[in-house]
């Protein structure tokens, strides 16, 4: 499995009503499902952040997840939330390289 884990901070909400819908059908298109989307988070631990939306979506595979950021129904949505938030988007892999 992979994880997409975000930290979104809408500078306005001008883009939800447009990027929701098709990123939801795309999510469910690659396989992915939200695990959580929810301004109700605590940081413990390090610098600040202040991001107002924590994301984390499972994705049956690495390739499902990259599919999904390049679908070209997905481009304009990206460009939407890219340009009406500070966002940043980690892809992790679901396994200890520690143990």
């Amino acid at each position: 499995m992979f994880y997409s884990i975000l930290a979104v901070t809408p500078l306005n909400e001008d883009w939800f009503s447009t990027y929701l819908p098709v990123a939801n059908k795309l999510v469910n298109k690659y396989g992915g499902k939200y695990l959580a989307r929810t301004v109700n988070h605590e940081q413990l631990e390090g610098p600040e952040d202040n991001a107002t939306i924590r994301i984390i979506l499972e994705w049956p595979s690495r390739e499902a997840a990259v599919d999904f950021m390049n679908d070209p129904e997905y481009k304009p949505c990206l460009e939407l939330r890219t340009n009406g938030s500070k966002s940043f988007h980690y892809l992790v892999e679901g396994k200890d390289d520690l143990a």
